[in-house]
C-alpha cells in the first residue's frame, strides 16, 4: 500500500510520535483521523495538517473506553470512506519500582495496583479495543488490504521501575504476532516498532543532567527522532509482505 492510499486512524495524534505519523501521513497524500483527550493539542495537530495533501481531521476519544473507540472507528470509516492503516501510538508511563525500601526510614514502598492498571489499560487494552473495532469494520467493508502498526518499546524486554510498562509493551509484540495469524486471511497485516530514547515531550523536557545520563547509554550517543520512527511505519505500510514483526528503532539501546 503506498502512502497516498492510506486512511488511517492513529491514536494519541496530539503531540510526539503520533503527530509526526499524522503529518507525513497527510503530507504523502494520506487521510488521517487521530484521537487525543487534549483539545489543544489536538488543534495544534490539525493546524499544522494545514496545507498538506491529505486531510488530518482530529476526535477526542479515549483508547480504554469501549464505546469511545467504537465510536471514534465509526466516525473515521464515515470520514475517510473506509479504514486501511491503524497505528496504536497512545501511551503512558507511570514508572516506580514494583517494592522499594526506604534506606533512611526502612519503609516498603510498592507500585500500587491503580498505576499498574492505567498502563496495562492505555497501552495494551487500549491497543486490543482499537484493533478489534478496525479489523471488525475493515472485515466486514471487505477492505482487502490493510494494515495494524502497533507502537511497543525498547523496555519490553523489561526495564528497571517499569513492571507495567515492561508487560505491557512486550504483550503488543505478542498481539502483534498473534494477529498477523489470524488476520492474513482476511488481508490484514501487522507490525510493530520498538523505539528506544526519541525526542518527544516527555524526554526533551526532562533535566538535563537527568536526560544527559539517559543517552549516555545509547551507542549512537543522542535522542532519536520522531521522524526516524516514521520510516519504519512507512516501510510497514507498504511493504505487502511484511507482518507478525517487530522492529527495533533504538540506536542500539540494550535494556
Amino acid at each position: 500500500m503506498e502512502l497516498k492510499d492510506a486512511r488511517a486512524v492513529v491514536t494519541g495524534g496530539g503531540s510526539g510520535m503520533g503527530r509526526e505519523f499524522c503529518l507525513r501521513i497527510a503530507e504523502a497524500g494520506g487521510q488521517v483521523v487521530f484521537c487525543d483527550l487534549d483539545d489543544a493539542s489536538i488543534k495544534e495537530t490539525e493546524q499544522q495538517a494545514s496545507g498538506l495533501a491529505g486531510n488530518v481531521t482530529g476526535v477526542r476519544a479515549n483508547v480504554t473506553d469501549e464505546d469511545d473507540v467504537a465510536r471514534l472507528m465509526d466516525g473515521a470509516s464515515e470520514t475517510l470512506d473506509g479504514l486501511n492503516v491503524l497505528i496504536n501510538n497512545a501511551g503512558i508511563f507511570r514508572d516506580r519500582l514494583t517494592v522499594k525500601k526506604d534506606r533512611r526510614t526502612g519503609e516498603i514502598r510498592k507500585m500500587s495496583l491503580g498505576e499498574w492498571q492505567a498502563v496495562i489499560d492505555v497501552d495494551l487494552t487500549g491497543p486490543f479495543l482499537c484493533t478489534r473495532e478496525f479489523a471488525a469494520r475493515v472485515i466486514e467493508a471487505g477492505t482487502r488490504a490493510s494494515v495494524v502498526v502497533n507502537m511497543s518499546s525498547a523496555a519490553r524486554h523489561g526495564n528497571r521501575g517499569q513492571a507495567n510498562y515492561s508487560a505491557a509493551k512486550a504483550g503488543l509484540v505478542a498481539d502483534t504476532r498473534l494477529w498477523a495469524v489470524e488476520f492474513a486471511q482476511h488481508g490484514i497485516r501487522t507490525g510493530a516498532i520498538a523505539p528506544g530514547l526519541i525526542e518527544t515531550p516527555i524526554l526533551t523536557g526532562m533535566p538535563p543532567k537527568e536526560l544527559e545520563a539517559l543517552t549516555s547509554g545509547v551507542p549512537l550517543g543522542r535522542l532519536g527522532k520522531p521522524s526516524e520512527i516514521f520510516q519504519a511505519v512507512r516501510f510497514i505500510i507498504e511493504c505487502e509482505y511484511f507482518t507478525g514483526r517487530c522492529i527495533d528503532v533504538d540506536g542500539g539501546l540494550s535494556m
